[in-house]
């Protein structure tokens, strides 16, 4: 674990490199590395200790009954995932999170972190507000993606997404953290069917498209 890279994180963001060294003790940190594919915390469990990619990605999805797979968000490195239910002691998991690729995690024990430290860390109050932020711009991200599947035809949910992201990247053009299939379960819609839309998408004038990389034309075939 290295203080200075975490120091350049959200959620210790304000705080020495030198303290977050002492800090790690206190939060009861362990890392554990995962490989493509492997599952650092399933559906149904329950967790005591929030993770922190280090390096890598994760995915955070949900599989329903029938076996359908939506993609609800993508942490990569330097952010965190099940901090919600590690705050909720017995809550079991709504989502699961798996490894993109190999992927190193840092875990931190939540109790902890909201219990006054017995060592006095001068800065646990600065790394609660920075995880007071992160709850915050998580909620806003939930808002989005809700956004995003609002509309009933696959077309419309593809404009708000991408729309937003021409938005986020300043630019009409613009890669997407997501593959085919990662899109369409993050959109909530089959891969085939959507894969046929960009393509009429392209027809019509609207986009140019290159695997994730994505261009934004002025078209009237909205």
């Amino acid at each position: 674990m290295e203080p200075l890279f975490l120091s350049k994180t959200d959620l210790f963001r304000g705080i020495p490199p030198e303290d977050i060294e002492s800090m790690l003790g206190c939060l009861k940190a362990a890392t554990k590395t995962y490989q493509r594919g492997e599952f650092i915390c399933r559906e149904g469990e329950t967790v005591t200790a929030m993770g922190m990619v280090l390096s890598g990605s994760v995915s955070i999805e949900n599989d329903d009954i029938w076996g359908n797979r939506s993609i609800l968000d993508r942490v990569g490195a330097g952010q965190v995932f099940a901090e919600n239910y590690a705050c909720l002691p017995g809550e079991r998991l709504m989502i699961s999170a798996v490894a993109t690729e190999p992927t190193e995690v840092l875990f931190l024990n939540t109790e902890c972190m909201f219990t006054v430290c017995p060592h006095a860390c001068g800065f646990h109050n600065k790394l609660i507000r920075n995880m007071l932020t992160i709850a915050a711009r998580k909620s806003l991200n939930l808002s989005r993606r809700i956004m995003h599947t609002s509309s009933k035809s696959i077309r419309g949910r593809l404009l708000s997404y991408l729309s937003f992201q021409a938005t986020q990247h300043g630019c009409r053009a613009f890669d997407i953290p997501f593959n085919r299939q990662q899109l369409a379960d993050y959109l909530s819609v089959d891969r085939s069917a959507m894969s046929n839309e960009l393509s009429k998408m392209q027809r019509d004038g609207i986009i140019t498209v290159d695997r994730n990389h994505f261009v934004l034309l002025q078209s009237d075939h909205l």
